[in-house]
């Protein structure tokens, strides 16, 4: 029998930090539970609730909701340093105080300290190669689990368990260390494997009322007609297997991931929203065809605070690009597009947006997935006239200025689905819900 109310999921359809934390804490009201499916502390979603600011790393955004409950995925690799840091900090606020509030998937992999090592020094190692990771061990942490030779939550509850683990992965990381060590001309760390047991077999004891088997748990959410809100992590550019390889994240971003990191089956997603700016970003190396280096770029960093949440480095700004987000609507499917970050066009005389692109004197409609030429492409543009108003009021379209709601149609017509929210500040009640996906 399918299940009763639809389940939806939220993913970013450029390269990450398009805004899903503040659109998930928005659906969250209408949720009952909330699943991040991917990723681990590399992703930070910012809120802002009564002005008061919170960055989130592991813990879905609906932890603000009173009486919902959030998952923590097994496809998600988890850093049990910063999820304690976290959910301290949540309870110090008031929040947090009951522990069925989370479930913590018993199956997520454990980021451990060699990973952290392995990912700081590999970087040093590329030099001017480097992908630009975040350094907070995700990648080896997914490594491990491909391999077969991961730690995963369920091993920091037993200490005899986990220093085997410990013990079976340690010495071979530390070869791979003291390598890249002398490669990077950077100290070699110390890492004492018994130090290590000690600590995350504490820390494993802080946690353990949140572990549990989340599969069966959201199985019996589904049975019973629960609204689930799916919660990805970075965004569909990143994709290790769909995105601009190799700049990309350890993990699938895209929709399909929400199943597999949760351990559903695909039938229980009804829905797909994709999260865009009104421009684009991008943090790290890659091709990013539509970059602005000039005035107009910083214009956009310092209005749109484009500065890493997690790492606090600044992002690479640039026009919209509807080539990216088409070719986010056919690997995710999605449903409609929320729109963020419109209020950071205000004041803007003229703006572009690229529709194509030209490649050795052809044009190019759907996006290269051969790196080299995407390097190389040069966006085509149509120019569209700006806005002088700010945008912070606008609770209606017929609130938007007449060119802001060009803006919003053209999107839509030259990506093909409906933009269904658009946000037009950073607080939560600074939003247009034009369509809500668990009603629609």
């Amino acid at each position: 029998m399918p299940h009763a109310m639809p389940n939806v999921v939220v993913v970013g359809a450029q390269w990450g930090d398009e805004g899903k934390g503040k659109v998930v804490d928005l659906l969250t009201e209408h949720a009952q539970v909330v699943v991040r499916f991917q990723g681990g502390n590399n992703a930070g979603h910012t809120l802002v609730v009564g002005n008061q600011k919170t960055v989130l790393h592991l813990i879905p955004s609906g932890i603000l909701h009173p009486g919902k409950t959030c998952i923590i995925g097994n496809g998600c690799v988890l850093d049990p340093t910063v999820l304690m840091k976290e959910i301290d900090g949540l309870r110090a606020r008031g929040l947090l105080q009951d522990s069925t509030q989370l479930l913590i998937s018993e199956h997520a992999h454990v980021i451990c300290p060699w990973h952290k090592h392995l990912d700081g020094l590999r970087e040093k190692a590329r030099g001017g190669g480097a992908i630009g990771t975040t350094g907070r061990g995700i990648g080896p942490a997914y490594e491990d689990k491909v391999a077969r030779r991961g730690v995963r939550v369920r091993d920091l509850l037993d200490a005899d368990r986990l220093r085997r683990r410990v013990k079976e992965r340690l010495p071979a990381a530390l070869e791979e260390i003291a390598l890249l060590a002398r490669q990077a001309k950077a100290d070699e760390p110390l890492l004492d494997p018994e130090a290590i047991v000690s600590e995350y077999a504490v820390l494993g004891s802080r946690i353990r009322d949140f572990v549990g088997d989340a599969s069966i748990f959201l199985a019996e959410q589904v049975r019973k007609g629960t609204r689930i809100l799916f919660e990805g992590a970075q965004g569909t550019l990143l994709d290790i297997d769909h995105g601009t390889y190799p700049y990309v994240t350890s993990s699938n971003t895209v929709a399909g991931n929400a199943a597999v990191g949760s351990g559903l089956g695909p039938t229980a997603i009804d829905r797909v929203m994709g999260i865009t700016k009104a421009y684009t970003t991008r943090v790290g190396g890659g091709p990013f065809p539509t970059e602005l280096t000039d005035e107009t770029g910083e214009r956009l960093r310092k209005v749109g605070d484009e500065f890493g949440a997690t790492t606090g480095r600044p992002r690479r700004c640039g026009w919209l690009d509807t080539v990216v987000l088409r070719y986010a609507v056919r690997v995710n499917g999605l449903w409609g597009l929320a729109l963020t970050k419109l209020d950071v066009l205000s004041g803007l005389e003229t703006l572009k947006v690229c529709t194509g692109y030209e490649l050795e004197g052809k044009k190019v409609l759907e996006l290269p997935g051969d790196l080299d030429e995407l390097s190389r492409v040069t966006p085509v543009y149509e120019e569209l006239s700006g806005w002088e108003q700010r945008l912070a009021g606008a609770r209606t379209l017929e609130d938007l200025p007449a060119n802001a709601l060009k803006y919003v149609r053209r999107v839509e017509e030259t990506v093909g689905v409906p933009v269904v929210c658009i946000s037009v500040g950073a607080e939560r009640g600074e939003t247009i819900l034009l369509s809500n996906p668990f009603r629609a």
